[in-house]
């Protein structure tokens, strides 16, 4: 990735904290989940702290309009991604990636 910039919404927030742990301006990092038994191209949302935030949407019902899912973002990058979130929610964050790829 060559300072692509993807949208991306954040969701399963509530199971990780909620809302009140995302701020606009942000970074946060984006872990792919080999080992996920419900989605084979599941990317975890980490703080820099290393805290598990919630997940990148994957679904039509979940994923704003406009944002990549995690399924169009997967084969985009290696291990892991930085992003900056932009917009938080009662339940979704809207992050947007394009910094500097993290070698895995």
């Amino acid at each position: 990735m060559k300072n692509q910039e993807y949208y991306i919404t954040i969701t399963g927030i509530d199971y990780y904290g909620g809302h009140e742990m995302f701020r606009p301006g942000m970074s946060v990092r984006l872990r792919k989940e080999h080992d996920n038994s419900y989605d084979d191209e599941a990317i975890a949302v980490y703080s820099r702290k290393n805290c598990r935030l919630g997940y990148v949407a994957n679904s039509v019902h979940t994923a704003a309009r406009g944002t990549f899912s995690a399924g169009r973002l997967y084969d985009k990058f290696e291990e892991e991604l930085n992003a900056r979130v932009l917009f938080v929610m009662h339940d979704a964050v809207i992050a947007e990636t394009g910094q500097e790829k993290e070698k895995g």
